[in-house]
């Protein structure tokens, strides 16, 4: 993990510095890495990484490109603010996730028309039987997106966004080091689903407050055995 992280500064710096901007392409693969120094399947899984939170748009046939870096949503502005994987402020956008998404969720509930649930149900049926880690937190940026538009306000939709590029890494980091992890996630947004789908705004809002909480307290646990 810590030559990935050596990598994904190194790209960052490239941005901040202004060597990369906006729209440009990455060298080839082998080219960047000798260039930083660094293993080829270090920087596949800092651009990964970065992709994720939006940083890079990998283009399949085409190429790696760095993205507008125009604060629509917050989203790019507070990936390069916060590293959230040192830094222990992520909880407090956990925190405060804790409170929002639960909300969006009642709210959603209520507001979404069926086609509006059928689209997000099928967002759920898309993940693999055995996803990887990657592919499961794809998919939950999605399904907490889709929601969080549905409550149909969309001052609470941007926030919620900006939220959720600084706890991509939280999630991947979990996903990768806590048993069960994977299998505990599709269990939720199942739950979460199926509330929805029945209309109990409570429920469903309960399964969100779980759902959040869960990793709200094992970031917690994590940064303490880090500690």
């Amino acid at each position: 993990m810590a030559l990935t992280d050596e990598a994904i500064d190194r790209i960052k710096s490239m941005i901040t510095s202004g060597e990369l901007r906006p729209g440009d392409k990455l060298p080839k693969e082998a080219d960047l890495a000798e260039r930083l120094g660094l293993s080829r399947n270090s920087l596949r899984e800092a651009v990964r990484a970065l992709a994720l939170i939006r940083v890079l748009d990998v283009r399949q046939g085409d190429g790696t490109y760095v993205t507008s870096l125009e604060p629509q949503l917050l989203l790019e502005t507070m990936s390069f603010v916060v590293d959230f994987h040192r830094d222990h402020s992520v909880r407090q956008f956990l925190e405060i996730r804790h409170i929002l998404e639960p909300a969006a969720t009642e709210l959603a509930t209520r507001r979404m028309t069926d086609t509006d649930l059928d689209r997000l149900g099928a967002i759920l049926a898309e993940l693999p039987a055995e996803p990887t880690v990657d592919e499961l937190v794809a998919n939950d940026l999605r399904f907490h997106r889709e929601i969080a538009v549905g409550a149909g306000n969309p001052a609470l939709a941007s926030l919620l966004e900006s939220l959720s590029a600084p706890t991509v890494r939280a999630r991947v980091w979990r996903g990768r080091t806590q048993e069960g992890a994977v299998a505990r996630t599709r269990e939720q947004h199942a739950a979460i689903y199926h509330a929805m789908r029945g209309r109990n705004a409570e429920v469903a809002r309960s399964w969100a407050t779980v759902h959040v909480a869960g990793v709200e307290e094992w970031l917690h646990q994590a940064l303490a055995e880090t500690a």
